[in-house]
C-alpha cells in the first residue's frame, strides 16, 4: 500500500477575496504562508518519501515549505491542477450564484478521470511509499471521491493546509 498525505495549498490572496482561481497560478498570502509553516512543523517528523504538487504556484510554494525540513525536492504534475473553471475564472464567487454555467468549465467526469489518473500515477511512481501531495480544494475532493467510491457532494470540503491520509492500492485505479 502507498500512503498518500493529501494537502490543500495554503490560503491565497484570491481565496481571501473570494475570487474563483481555477487554474491561475495564485500566490499565498501571509495567512497561507503561516498555515504552510505551521503544517511544516507538524509534518517535520513524519517520514515522507516524496513530495508532489500541482504545477500551479500556490501549491508548489506550499509543497516547498513542507518539503524543506525533509531536505527533499518537489515534483510537479498538472494532474493535480485545480478544476478549470473556464469563464468563471477570476470572478467574485458570490456573484456566480444562480448563473448558468459556461460550456468551458471542466466537467465532473473529466475531473474524476484526472483524479483516477493521478492515483494511478502515484502508484506507478511511488509504490509502497509515503507521498505528500499538495493540490487544490476541488481536485482533492475528486481524488477522495474516486478513492472512497463516493459522490463528490459526499466528500467534506478541505480547508487550507488541511491534510487527509489515504491508503491507496491498485483497486482504486
Amino acid at each position: 500500500m502507498t500512503t498518500l498525505y493529501l494537502v490543500r495549498h495554503g490560503e491565497t490572496v484570491d481565496n481571501a477575496r473570494h475570487i474563483m482561481q481555477g487554474q491561475t497560478q495564485g500566490a499565498l498570502n501571509e495567512e497561507g504562508l503561516r498555515q504552510a509553516r505551521e503544517l511544516s512543523g507538524r509534518m517535520a517528523c513524519v517520514p515522507i518519501d516524496a513530495f508532489v504538487a500541482s504545477d500551479l504556484k500556490r501549491s508548489v510554494e506550499t509543497a516547498e515549505i513542507l518539503a524543506a525540513p525533509h531536505g527533499m525536492p518537489v515534483t510537479t504534475t498538472p494532474l493535480l491542477r485545480e478544476r478549470d473553471w473556464g469563464g468563471f475564472t477570476g470572478r467574485y464567487i458570490p456573484d456566480l450564484q444562480g448563473e448558468t454555467w459556461p460550456d468551458d468549465i471542466e466537467s465532473l467526469p473529466a475531473l474524476q478521470k484526472r483524479a483516477r489518473q493521478f492515483l494511478a500515477w502515484v502508484l506507478e511512481h511511488y509504490p509502497g511509499q509515503r507521498v505528500l501531495a499538495v493540490g487544490h480544494g476541488i481536485i482533492n475532493k475528486a481524488i477522495q471521491a474516486v478513492h472512497f467510491q463516493k459522490e463528490m457532494k459526499d466528500v467534506a470540503r478541505m480547508t487550507n493546509c488541511e491534510v487527509r491520509e489515504l491508503l491507496i492500492g491498485d483497486r482504486h485505479c
